[in-house]
């Protein structure tokens, strides 16, 4: 037995989201409110997280599983980000802004796949033991988002300095945890890539139903990356950061609660919730415009507890369940290219488009009408899920 395994897993987790947690949901509100940013321009920052889920997650999951050890990926990947992001946090024109960050992000995407992957390898009851281990990189994403608001930031450069700086730390902490080898004799790379066995797994036409199904819901979950904290901003929400931490809240109350709910509900019900949650929290900010109500606004950032836990942490966990053991890394490589690659790129651009599509002559917002397109889409994907998933597994 590892001494301090779930310690040490559980550190690794926390910094790991609390790099992102001090500038991803905040940036919008620097780029648009300091830089003078438009909206598809702020769009298209965040759609660089999109493009690099594309590319690398996927590519150094096999790496790890076949070449190199996953902690010493890990430990590089940070360090070399580090740098990059304290690069961009020193350019104030898009034009240099854009192509740092999608550098900085090409380093940073694949940790997170890279760091479950290392998890999942360790532990020996996936559904038991990492919500207890992963919940900590929620507790890590509330304390970046109250330390912004503390030290009232959020327009300020600031957020991205503390990121690099972690991210730094994170790589150095990295080549101190357990040796996570290659799972599988070494092999031509294309074969690696053609990925058979991974392949056969989507033969399973329930599985296929779950993965459209997440990559989709990853349209609506983009408008709230990107743009509810301006949005709440604008609408003279004070001390807003701190107030989006109450998402996270709930992600805790869920994340622990997942396992309860994996043993007595079907995998098909538990994402159906989350996926329906992700369209109706919208249609909660809708209503918290209409009345002009901030408690609609807060139930609206509550529900994203119960949207990603239900719907992206539980799908996460269970393909880790029908993947080989040796493809781990390539397995939760191919969740990222889905959550944060293809679903991310056209849902970052669908809402820098919506929001450009909907800015006043003032420099304001129509946000009802911009909240409209994720509140039914999320809903659609919701039924069609429920629709056209077959399986009668537990997660």
């Amino acid at each position: 037995m590892i001494p301090y395994l779930h310690l040490r897993l559980s550190v690794l987790q926390f910094l790991q989201f609390f790099i992102w947690g001090s500038w991803f949901v905040t940036a919008g509100t620097y780029l648009q409110g300091t830089l003078g940013f438009s909206g598809l321009e702020v769009g298209m920052i965040y759609g660089t997280t999109a493009i690099a889920a594309t590319i690398s997650p996927f590519l150094l999951g096999v790496l790890a599983d076949r070449f190199f050890s996953t902690e010493k990926i890990l430990g590089l990947l940070h360090i070399v980000g580090g740098g990059l992001l304290f690069w961009v946090s020193q350019v104030q024109e898009f034009a240099w802004f854009y192509p740092l960050m999608l550098l900085y992000v090409l380093c940073y995407l694949p940790t997170f796949s890279l760091s479950n992957a290392l998890c999942f390898h360790h532990i020996e009851d996936t559904k038991r033991d990492f919500p207890r281990i992963r919940v900590w990189g929620t507790v890590s994403w509330i304390m970046a988002g109250l330390l912004i608001s503390w030290l009232k930031v959020e327009d300020q450069v600031l957020p991205f300095q503390i990121a690099a700086t972690c991210s730094v730390l994170q790589g150095l902490y990295s080549l101190t945890l357990p040796a996570t080898p290659p799972q599988k004799q070494k092999e031509n790379l294309l074969q690696s890539l053609r990925g058979s066995e991974m392949q056969a797994l989507f033969k399973d036409r329930s599985l296929v139903v779950m993965v459209i199904a997440i990559a989709l819901i990853c349209i609506p979950s983009s408008y709230y990356y990107s743009f509810v904290n301006p949005f709440l901003n604008e609408f003279g929400v004070t001390n807003a950061a701190g107030k989006m931490a109450l998402g996270q809240i709930t992600e805790i109350i869920f994340m622990l609660a997942l396992p309860w709910f994996f043993v007595r509900w079907r995998l098909k019900y538990i994402i159906f919730v989350g996926l329906l949650t992700w369209g109706l929290r919208y249609g909660c900010f809708i209503l918290g415009i209409h009345f002009h109500s901030e408690a609609w606004l807060m139930l609206g950032i509550g529900m994203h507890g119960l949207a990603y836990i239900f719907s992206m942490l539980s799908a996460q966990i269970y393909l880790d369940t029908r993947v080989p053991v040796h493809l781990r890394g390539t397995g939760q490589g191919f969740y990222s290219l889905l959550t944060l690659g293809i679903g991310v790129f056209i849902g970052s651009t669908i809402a820098g488009q919506t929001v450009s599509a909907h800015t006043l002559a003032d420099h304001s917002h129509n946000w009802a009408q911009i909240w409209w397109l994720p509140t039914w889409f999320g809903v659609a994907v919701a039924f069609g899920f429920l629709y056209f998933f077959k399986g009668k597994q537990r997660a």
